[in-house]
């Protein structure tokens, strides 16, 4: 009887070791959820009905940093295929590969004392549906340590993957529309967003004309550094567009400069830049100012402080009048986003604070700073002048508008050149905003009939967060599943104290050694004496 209900416990928990083959269960137990994939990924991920490969090229002899990112991403590859039987692991690609992307060469001390160098690939190729993208793995934001960077990537690894398969599925392309007829800047001035906006939308630009359904198309419209009042009737569609959930990046400037005689004569006079926009803007919750912010944390620029036309001295000198603006760690649009560079920025207000609209700062100052209304004038020569008249502390520059709006013309009604036939709205759907009041931000510069990358500073040959921050803007504001969110994941930092652990070395050797030793040595000893105990009894 006992045999055969031996037999039948071995049966049963084979057949349950069979069934619980086939049923994945994962607990995540950590504090930071940081194996726990999102809903929005999850639901993306069963409707992948066709192969997607992930192949991760992070590999060969790398440093505990790199150790960690690579574990990482494929321990996010194994949760991707626990939602889809579709996903699966790439095989190694050949050096024919590796030879067309930019590799990562990392220089440290070992524990001898002498350098080495190691040469990382930091990058995932995905495959879905005979298309291709790569992956860069890495969040690598200047003035971070290689540790706080390596976090940062892991923070990002599932936005970064994720993003990319919502790349390779989407079958329709979203448009989005730069704005012309106002003096807004031109298709070489913003080509390194345009660049970076095709990778998912349609990028078209235009004027208004005269249709009030001129903009019903698009996702999102981008108002890049108009110089040029606005019409009742360009207003009339903006707004109405807006009602009807529409989009809108707003990058205007408070005042007017010639930045051609600033650069000529070192001295340009700054007036406020009337753009006939103050009444609308206002009344979706924000004010942009007619002054200048100055920061003492700000770029450098080259001034010439030679007495001697003929042997001119070019010395770097800050410039307070381009600040480096700080971005917020709360918003997924800003979050570990690199400082923005800046010039001629000005403050915005946010204005009526019960009006149900969710209004998040972007960008700020730095906790030195000061506004200078206008009119006024810029002098490059006089530097940064009496440091305590900054005073004060991070002064938005942009900020995000999220709620129902109401319509500057739902009492006024349609002005008479407006093309409608549509009845007038007078409070829009849920929708978004942005406020940038720095046209600077958007624009990019040219070198040698080159682009330059946007936020790129060529007398410091820095990369700031400009691109990242546009580019984040945009895809926060046609983000309606939350993917944007992604990126506010958090994964805390544990570093190891060097001198503690090479401190504590010798003991933990020791204790890993002996402690198992004595523990064989009195579980052995006390079997002996029980032995020798029952054979005196016998």
């Amino acid at each position: 009887m006992k045999v055969k209900v031996g037999i039948l416990i071995i049966g049963v928990l084979v057949a349950l070791n069979m069934l619980l083959a086939h049923v994945v269960c994962r607990w995540d137990m950590t504090d930071d959820q940081r194996y726990t994939i999102s809903e929005p990924t999850q639901l993306l991920l069963k409707d992948i009905n066709s192969p997607l490969i992930i192949t991760n090229l992070l590999d060969g002899e790398l440093n505990a940093g790199f150790v960690r990112l690579k574990k990482a991403t494929d321990e996010m590859i194994e949760e991707f295929s626990v939602y889809s039987s579709n996903v699966s692991v790439g095989a190694s690609v050949g050096d024919a590969v590796l030879e067309t992307l930019d590799p990562i060469v990392i220089h440290e001390r070992t524990s001898k004392g002498k350098m080495a160098q190691t040469t990382v690939y930091p990058y995932a190729i995905i495959e879905y549906n005979g298309k291709k993208t790569l992956v860069n793995l890495l969040h690598n934001q200047p003035g971070l340590s290689g540790e706080e960077n390596l976090n940062r990537s892991i923070e990002s690894l599932e936005y970064r993957l994720i993003d990319a398969v919502r790349r390779l599925q989407q079958d329709e392309v979203q448009k989005v529309a730069f704005l012309e007829g106002h003096g807004e800047l031109n298709e070489h001035e913003v080509y390194s967003l345009t660049q970076s906006l095709s990778q998912y939308y349609q990028v078209d630009r235009g004027v208004l004309g005269r249709e009030a359904n001129v903009l019903d198309d698009y996702a999102v419209v981008i108002i890049a550094d108009p110089q040029m009042p606005f019409s009742d009737a360009d207003k009339y569609i903006l707004d109405q567009y807006l009602m009807q959930g529409g989009r809108i990046l707003w990058v205007l400037n408070g005042v007017k400069f010639s930045s051609d005689f600033l650069s000529s004569q070192g001295v340009t006079p700054i007036i406020a830049l009337d753009l006939n926009l103050n009444d609308l803007l206002f009344r979706y919750g924000v004010r942009v100012s007619h002054s200048l912010v100055q920061d003492l944390q700000c770029l450098p620029v080259p001034v010439d402080v030679s007495n001697n036309p003929q042997q001119p001295n070019w010395q770097p000198m800050p410039w307070t009048y381009a600040p480096l603006l700080l971005t917020s760690q709360q918003s997924p649009i800003t979050r570990n986003v690199a400082q923005v560079t800046s010039t001629m920025a000005s403050s915005i207000e946010l204005v009526g604070e019960n009006d149900g609209i969710q209004k998040d700062v972007l960008l700020a100052t730095s906790t030195a700073s000061k506004i200078t209304s206008v009119p006024a004038s810029v002098d490059l020569s006089l530097g940064v002048g009496d440091e305590s008249s900054f005073r004060y502390a991070y002064i938005p520059v942009a900020v995000s508008l999220d709620g129902e709006f109401s319509s500057l013309y739902a009492h006024l009604g349609a002005p008479d050149s407006i093309k409608t036939n549509k009845p007038l709205l007078k409070k829009s759907v849920p929708t978004r905003q942005i406020v940038v009041a720095a046209g600077s931000t958007i624009r990019n510069e040219w070198l040698q009939s080159q682009p330059l990358p946007l936020g790129y500073d060529r007398y410091t040959q820095t990369q700031f967060g400009n691109g990242d921050f546009m580019l984040n803007a945009v895809l926060y504001l046609t983000d309606d599943e939350g993917w944007m969110h992604l990126r506010q994941k958090e994964v805390q930092l544990r570093l190891i104290n060097d001198k503690r652990a090479q401190h504590a070395r010798v003991t933990a050797q020791i204790i890993s050694i002996v402690i198992p030793l004595a523990l064989l040595l009195i579980l052995g000893s006390a079997i002996i004496v029980i032995k020798r105990r029952k054979n005196i009894k016998i």
